[in-house]
């Protein structure tokens, strides 16, 4: 069975993109073999996995330098999923190759329009991409939600301008995907202080790529 890649992309630094590769690698490791690849040059999934009190459920990979996406298949197709965490900058040549690379393509937004509108270069970049790879799927993902606030209609009328489907699943503002990052675990490795967090990622997993 071919591996199915999902790359975790935004040009705009701060947007989530590590918390939500990472833990979408452990939650789908509970499901087949997965493997992270960093393809931030500040290595941040490395760093976040090689500091846990255990080992984390999903080998973190680098790579650095160039790379398309027949040597990636090749490379990992032992395993069944792929998370790509990608750099923050749609310049870099690893961004352009994740997107030609992967089955969807996951972007964590913050619920802020300034956030959003600093990502409009994005579905350029994807409908560009689907000239080489016209099965990429892609989704925004709300980052950060505050419990029962709703979203600005500033917000509402972002999201419209972007053209890229939502999520419904997102990921709300919990202490326990910050705990994760500290203690270089996944919020799944945190017993009752991550289960509404892992919750969250199920969702997200069930939502796009099926249980």
């Amino acid at each position: 069975m071919a591996t199915h890649v999902t790359a975790v992309i935004n040009q705009k630094g701060g947007a989530g993109k590590t918390t939500l590769a990472m833990n979408l690698a452990a939650g789908l490791a509970r499901r087949a073999e997965t493997v992270v690849i960093d393809l931030d040059p500040q290595a941040s999934s490395l760093q976040w996995s090689s500091q846990g009190s255990a080992p984390f459920p999903a080998p973190v990979k680098q790579i650095v330098g160039r790379w398309d996406a027949r040597t990636l298949h090749q490379n990992y197709r032992a395993y069944r999923h792929m998370v790509l965490d990608c750099p923050p900058s749609l310049d870099s040549h690893a961004s352009l190759q994740a997107l030609r690379a992967c089955d969807v393509a996951l972007i964590p937004v913050l619920p802020s329009p300034v956030d959003l509108w600093a990502s409009l270069r994005l579905p350029q970049e994807i409908e560009e991409a689907r000239r080489d790879n016209p099965g990429l799927r892609a989704f925004l993902v709300l980052n950060q939600l505050e419990p029962k606030s709703a979203l600005s209609a500033a917000m509402h009328e972002a999201l419209a301008e972007f053209g890229i489907p939502v999520l419904d699943a997102g990921i709300r503002r919990r202490a326990a995907y910050r705990g994760a990052a500290l203690e270089g675990l996944s919020v799944y490795q945190m017993g009752s202080r991550g289960a509404q967090a892992a919750a969250e990622i199920e969702a997200i997993i069930n939502e796009v790529i099926g249980s």
